[in-house]
Parts: C-alpha cells; structure tokens; sequence
C-alpha cells in the first residue's frame, strides 16, 4: 500500500531498497547485543551417577570428548595425535595440601577447618596463622582455643586459636594461628580435600586418594583442591608430547575451596568469585611470546591455568591474587585451547566453558557427554576445546 503513494517506478524501487538496507543494519546491530545470561542458563540435568566416585585405573585412560568441531569421542591418551609442534602446554603446578583438619571446641562441640591459605609472617603479628573455611553448629568467639586432633581421631595433636573472620570483619572466612608450622602440622595430621559430592568417611582416606587427587607435577604446596583437567597427564604422555616438539610450561594458582562455591543469585552478574593466588614464573611468559611469535597454539590445562593466563593478560601482573569471573562475552587474549573436566551445573567452571567455546556449542557438548555417560568433575573424564570468538 505505500508503494500507490510514489508513482515513479525508479523512486519506488530505490525507496524499497533503503528500507530494505535499514532493516538488515538494524538486525545487525540487534545481533551485536550481548545476551544477558541468567543462573537458570546453565542448569542442566545430571544424573548422579555420572558424578565420578573413583578416578580411572590408568591417569590417561579416562575418556577425553574432542569438542574443537563436531562432537569426536576419544581416549586422553590420543591427545598427541590433536596437538602439533611448536603448541605450548600451561600447566597448574600447585600442590594439593592435607588441608582438611578435624577437632573441638572448648566446649567439646565438633568442628572441621579446611584450610584455605597460609599467610606469611607479619611483624606484630602472631606466627603459624592461616585462612579457613570453618563447619561448626556454632561459631565460637574470637580468641577461642581450638584443640585439633591427629589423623586418625585418636587424640589432641595442636591448638589452633580463632582470631576473627578474614578478609574482614564481615569475610566468609577464618583466620587461625596454629601451635606450630601448619603445612608440617597438615602433612602429619591433615586429610585430603576431596569435593564434597566425592562420597568417603571422613577418617578413611584410600591410598589412591593420596597419590591420584594430585598431578604428577605438583610442585608448589597450598591447594585446597586439585587442578582436575592435569590429574589426565601421566609421564608417558608428557614425554610423548615433547618428543614430537609440543612445549611445556607452567603457572602456579593454589586453587581455593571457593571453586566449590555455588552460584547463589540468578542474575550472574551478581555473583562474587572467590579469591585464589597466583604466579607466573618469567620462562613461562617468554615461552608464551614464542609460541605466538612462531604461530603455535596456547593450550591451557584447565580453568585455574586460563584464570590465571588471563588474569595476567588483564592486569599485566604475574603474581598476586584474583577473583576474575569468566562468563560469556568475555574476550580472551592469551588461551587458544582449552582441555578441561566435565562441571557441574550452574558453576562459575561451567560459565567459563561456554564463554570459551560458546554457550550454544557448550549445550551441545554437554547433552552429549551425558547420553554417552562421560563421567564428570573431579575424577571425571577430559573434553578438549578451540576458542570462538
């Protein structure tokens, strides 16, 4: 009908032609909107018994989804076979510390610390002093004298004495000072801090436990959890991967108890990520610059080691803490894969994966992983990932 208004064929043709220009700009730029993502975005349905309880008989037998195009499913132990010479592998070289300590109050009330960090010695204050989560039905007063007790439950082995909530008077978290050198104290007397969906008795701990909830190269002590994608790797793979000229290089993030933290607001944005310490040593920048200088990939294993490439990419620091929350829409500089576990629902780990790969494609991967029974977390199995813009 508005066509009878403009007789002149010419005119009518190029006026359709504007209107048609103006319409695809305008879905255009409707399309460069970024999505507002909410919790309920990345719930999904997850049988319980895909949660792994034990891990694989062989570190690099466990399943490994190749998720760079369509969906491919492999053994982690093909993995040289996805790589190629002149790629870099960053590894998290943290070390898993028996940081789960039982005891009681000084008025016999249970209690469990897991110990968070341990503070360096500062001037005026008292020693040995650490941050903890603290379960307890009653939180005793600043000042409390805890007695902590040795393994096996048997009796009092240190004291521990609250001195308030960290890192302020309102923190989440406690700040002990124990009787002597926590990290011998925890060594001796401490638990493995398997996650809690990882069903044991608190006081019966296997031995695999022990050697398999820690990567074969951990080096630096103060974990709280393990950097799950690593635990896959075992020496004969590594020497595998550098036999056909695929570089190594590592980064230090004492992954925190926080990355068990569930997401409690809908509106994501909201949300506040835990703190975690991090380090890069100065070889692992140069072999960073190489590697992108020669055209090779940086390949990240796992979410702790792209927190912390991409903390550094942002702030240009190579050590200090970070609370850097990696959702969709966020643009990455450094990762240019990523080998990962499988996450549970509604998790900061689970956001971070589809700002990575995308959250349609993440979608995908996962309705895949859980019809072809991948099992996830911890003691899960691997999916390797390219990144999308």
């Amino acid at each position: 009908m508005l066509y009878c208004t403009i007789p002149n064929k010419l005119v009518r043709e190029s006026a359709y032609l504007t209107l048609e220009r103006a319409c695809s700009a305008l879905k255009h730029m409707i399309s460069l909107t970024p999505r507002q993502f909410r919790l309920s975005d990345f719930d999904f349905h997850l049988p319980p018994e895909l949660i792994a309880q034990t891990p694989a008989p062989e570190r690099s037998a466990s399943r490994l989804l190749d998720g760079r195009d369509t969906a491919v499913d492999r053994i982690f132990k093909d993995l040289p076979q996805l790589l190629q010479a002149g790629d870099l592998l960053v590894f998290n070289d943290t070390q898993v510390v028996p940081a789960r300590l039982f005891g009681e109050k000084p008025s016999g009330g249970q209690l469990e610390l897991l110990v968070e960090r341990v503070l360096p010695l500062a001037m005026g204050e008292p020693p040995h002093q650490v941050v903890a989560h603290m379960k307890v039905s009653k939180k005793p007063a600043a000042g409390s004298v805890l007695r902590m007790f040795n393994r096996s439950g048997s009796s009092v082995a240190f004291e521990a004495t609250l001195l308030g909530r960290w890192p302020d008077a309102d923190g989440p978290l406690f700040r002990f000072s124990f009787s002597d050198d926590p990290l011998a104290l925890m060594r001796t007397h401490g638990h493995v801090p398997l996650p809690p969906y990882i069903e044991r008795d608190k006081h019966s701990m296997s031995a695999d436990d022990v050697a398999r909830y820690q990567t074969v190269f951990a080096k630096h002590p103060g974990a709280a959890a393990a950097p799950t994608a690593a635990l896959h790797f075992d020496a004969p793979l590594l020497a595998a991967l550098q036999a056909m000229g695929v570089e190594q290089a590592s980064v230090t993030l004492h992954v925190g108890a926080g990355t068990f933290s569930p997401v409690k607001t809908e509106n994501i944005a909201e949300h506040r990520m835990h703190s975690e310490w991090y380090s890069i040593p100065a070889a692992t920048l140069q072999a960073i610059a190489d590697c992108k200088t020669r055209g090779g990939r940086v390949l990240a294993v796992g979410t702790t080691t792209v927190r912390t490439l991409e903390s550094w990419a942002r702030s240009g620091l190579a050590e200090g803490d970070t609370d850097i929350f990696i959702t969709p829409g966020f643009q990455f500089q450094v990762v240019d894969v990523l080998i990962t576990n499988f996450h549970l629902p509604k998790s900061t780990l689970l956001m971070l994966v589809a700002a990575f790969t995308g959250y349609e494609r993440m979608q995908a991967l996962y309705a895949h992983a859980v019809k072809q029974g991948y099992r996830f977390f911890s003691y899960g199995d691997a999916m390797l990932l390219s990144r999308r813009e």
